[in-house]
């Protein structure tokens, strides 16, 4: 008995390490009707997404009155930068806030993580007042304590906090975003080093269906002038208009998707090129915080983001997105035609039931492995080989299971017999 609770003490300790903490601050605040302004903008800037994607951080949440006060002039691209400057990343609760070191600490918030904050300007500084109070302040100097800390709301030790204060924090510039309306796209594109791409859409005129897109949700992804340059794109120039198009087309998103959110993509999202059926899809690949769009030829990785103003979001991209509708195992999509005369080639098809008609066995090549794509439906093993690999497979995928099962409980078993 005391051998198998040492057992499941060990395994039990062992999967609390293991398990990636997620929350959902949203469904939290669902539960507040006090902070539903609050909550509400967190989904429209998309600041939820980045706040779920960390492990440990502190949400500091404002009621109704003193987010309407907060919102009432500004843009949702101010509004989203004002709430992540209210997101702490580090993991604090009633007990740690009235013993701070010294009795005040400098913390780093979402919005230093964005590159758009001035030297420390990300920081938020907390300190415990007379009274037993507890002040937020920016890092600026000479910045005064506006908001002080009011209740604790909801704790997840020690991943999520969420904490009331009664006013934002804010400091001048704060409030100066860039916006999608009044930004000249070409000029931004030109500026973030994607001259190629603006000059692309531009000529082509797909810049008017990104503009009709801006006001409901766009997500452009934009390659760099290196991404022109690379050695291995097919070349764009042999293209007709309406193939460019819907190349230009397939580098956006008719929603607003800033990094954090394409973290939490899951399946193919559909592009301003989709045409249904899966046409001109893409999908997302995210390991820790780098972010790559891959098409089904190629992966992109997302460089950084030029613009992030609701409902518009601009990245630039490591390389050039090239749909398989167009560029699937083709060195390039368009092929000079043939001379007048020549015979057509034969197809893969045709070809293999040429070799499947040869008399002489010594002279045909070996059949290709079952696993291999390009083979002919002719040169295909039959039902009943396919079957029996498949149930080898199967039986195969359950011994490795088993066996990796056994020796993970032999592992916990030896390490708990060191407790006895």
């Amino acid at each position: 008995m005391a051998a198998t609770g040492h057992l499941l003490f060990v395994l039990a300790i062992s999967m609390s390490v293991a398990a990636v903490s997620a929350h959902n601050i949203t469904g939290i605040l669902d539960g507040y009707p006090e902070y539903s302004l609050y909550n509400s903008y967190l989904s429209q800037t998309k600041v939820c997404d980045e706040i779920n994607s960390r492990s440990t951080v502190t949400s500091l949440v404002l009621t109704n009155g003193a987010m309407s006060s907060l919102v009432s002039n500004l843009s949702l691209a101010d509004i989203k930068n004002a709430l992540r400057l209210l997101t702490l990343l580090d993991y604090y609760d009633t007990k740690k806030l009235h013993s701070l070191h010294d009795g005040s600490e400098l913390t780093t918030t979402l919005y230093q993580t964005t590159g758009d904050a001035s030297g420390n300007m990300g920081h938020v500084n907390i300190t415990n007042l007379r009274g037993g109070k507890v002040g937020f302040a920016s890092a600026a100097p000479g910045s005064q304590f506006q908001a002080t800390y009011t209740k604790s709301v909801k704790q997840e030790p020690y991943n999520l906090s969420v904490l009331e204060v009664s006013d934002p924090i804010t400091f001048p510039g704060l409030f100066n975003s860039p916006s999608a309306a009044s930004t000249n796209l070409t000029a931004l594109l030109e500026k973030a080093g994607c001259k190629q791409f603006a000059h692309l859409i531009v000529s082509s005129g797909v810049i008017k269906v990104y503009q009709a897109a801006m006001d409901k949700g766009l997500t452009l992804f934009a390659p760099t002038d290196d991404a022109f340059h690379a050695k291995d794109l097919p070349d764009l120039s042999k293209l007709t208009s309406v193939d460019l198009e819907k190349v230009l087309q397939y580098h956006a998103l008719p929603q607003y998707a800033p990094k954090a959110s394409l973290k939490t993509i899951k399946g193919n999202i559909q592009t301003l090129a989709s045409t249904g059926a899966g046409k001109y899809d893409l999908s997302v690949i995210a390991k820790g915080d780098d972010v790559s769009i891959d098409t089904g030829v190629d992966k992109s990785r997302v460089a950084s983001t030029v613009l992030d103003d609701t409902p518009t979001v601009i990245h630039t991209m490591d390389s050039v997105l090239l749909p398989p509708e167009l560029f699937g195992g083709a060195p390039s999509p368009a092929l000079a035609p043939a001379p007048e005369g020549s015979a057509p080639a034969p197809s893969p098809k045709a070809a293999g039931k040429k070799k499947k008609k040869s008399k002489s066995p010594s002279h045909s090549p070996p059949a290709p492995p079952a696993d291999t794509p390009e083979m002919s439906p002719v040169d295909a093993p039959d039902a009943e080989g396919a079957a029996d690999k498949a149930d080898v497979k199967k039986k195969n995928g359950a011994t490795a299971v088993a066996t990796s099962f056994a020796a993970t409980m032999a592992s916990a078993a030896l390490f708990a017999a060191s407790f006895l």
